[in-house]
């Protein structure tokens, strides 16, 4: 079981790439390694966030019983991928991983940024899985980051390739990160099983810190816009989920529009032996209010994989699109009822960069408390020491929540 756990980690690995990944018992400059002290943790719950966080404080952690009692034990492969994407933004980290991949040693680098780097994502999660911690660490680096993500763009799991581009850029801009520079081009679409897709990422860095942010007022929807897509289907889908979503918005307020990209070719996807493969449609909304806040969802309808690697599960019933505009249309209005700054899907970020922040007070708003965002407050707590103060306001059942930042500095940049 050892033996065969390290080939499949040998032949997930790239070709031709320089890692410092070890596996087993062997260790790179045993002497050094001794005198580090590691943060140690438990479990594979938030590796992606405390990945993260380990790198933005310098912070060399070792993780044990990584899924150690499950049917297949130890790191997926979406998460040695984003080991693997660790390794080509920064320089000099080190990670060690036993036979089972049950234990993991990380002893972050700096990070580097760099232009036209690529990334194969994998198809165990979506490009959405890893967008959000490269974003952040994108801004500390010593150059602007430009990558090229390949896989999956759209599924159920992560939000899509459209909600970062329209709502987690917009709130990057509220910290002060400049916005020339600040893009995420969409290049080709893919979704599950087969992916397929691929989009550019372009950050720039900031030069010294980020801009500590008092922003409480949500305001009021001013306008809905959104955008639908599909990839090996008719473009009907499209139309038909537009249909059932503008039923619902037109009698709230006049000013909704959702917009169409209908993918073909070599744009949608993987095409094998003239046969379309991963057919696939969404839909992404976003609400726009009078002060500034963008609140968003999105949803994706594609097959599972089938028991040939080539073929997909089509036994597997999809949600017609008029059902698909409905459901959306109903989680925007609930995020939108649910009062803060931020939707549910970007508490997580919002409380890391309020935790980057020099050291000033930040103060923000946010609906009812996700899981991801307590257990990104308690990350944040154990890696920078920022502790934050929550206040609950029953009458408008949100939450105020005012931090002090670590006054984490972009010093990368000035090493030769």
């Amino acid at each position: 079981c050892e033996g065969l756990r390290q080939k499949e980690y040998l032949q997930f690995r790239p070709p031709l790439l320089c890692s410092n990944i070890e596996i087993g018992g062997r260790r790179r400059r045993e002497e050094e390694m001794g005198k580090i002290s590691y943060m140690k943790l438990k479990g594979s719950q938030n590796l992606r966030q405390r990945l993260l966080l380990s790198t933005l404080s310098s912070t060399p952690i070792l993780i044990e019983d990584i899924r150690a009692d499950a049917t297949w034990p130890g790191l997926l492969p979406h998460e040695v991928s984003f080991l693997r994407l660790l390794e080509t933004v920064s320089d000099d980290c080190h990670v060690e991983i036993n036979e089972t991949g049950t234990k993991l040693k990380y002893k972050p680098g700096i990070v580097m940024g760099g232009k036209h780097l690529e990334h194969d994502c994998g198809l165990s999660r979506s490009i959405g899985y890893f967008l959000e911690p490269l974003i952040v660490l994108g801004l500390f680096g010593k150059k602007s980051l430009s990558i090229r993500l390949k896989g999956i763009t759209n599924d159920s799991k992560d939000p899509s390739v459209d909600t970062f581009r329209s709502t987690t850029l917009p709130l990057l801009k509220r910290f002060g990160v400049p916005s020339e520079g600040l893009e995420l081009k969409i290049e080709s679409r893919g979704v599950a099983p087969k992916g397929g897709g691929e989009v550019i990422l372009s950050v720039p860095i900031v030069h010294n810190s980020l801009k500590a942010v008092t922003w409480t007022d949500e305001g009021m929807v001013k306008r809905i816009r959104g955008i639908s897509f599909s990839t090996r289907v008719s473009v009907q889908f499209e139309n038909t989920m537009i249909h059932a979503a503008r039923g619902i918005f037109n009698r709230l307020l006049p000013d909704v529009h959702i917009f169409t990209d209908h993918k073909a070719g070599a744009q949608a996807g993987k095409y094998v032996f003239l046969k379309p493969i991963s057919p696939g449609y969404g839909i992404s909304l976003v609400a726009e209010t009078t002060s500034g806040c963008f609140l968003s969802v999105d949803t994706t309808i594609s097959y599972a994989r089938g028991n040939d690697e080539m073929d997909i599960d089509e036994k597997k019933e999809l949600m017609p699109p008029e059902d698909v505009g409905e459901q959306i249309a109903s989680l925007l209005l609930g995020e939108i009822e649910q009062g803060g700054v931020v939707d549910s899907t970007h508490q997580g970020l919002l409380f890391i960069l309020c935790a980057l922040c020099p050291q000033d007070v930040s103060k923000v708003r946010v609906g009812k408390l996700v899981p991801y965002g307590i257990e990104t407050l308690r990350n944040i707590r154990d890696f920078l020491g920022v502790k934050f103060v929550i206040k609950p306001e029953p009458a408008t059942g949100t939450v105020e929540l005012k931090c002090i930042g670590c006054g984490l500095k972009n010093l990368s940049r000035k090493l030769s």
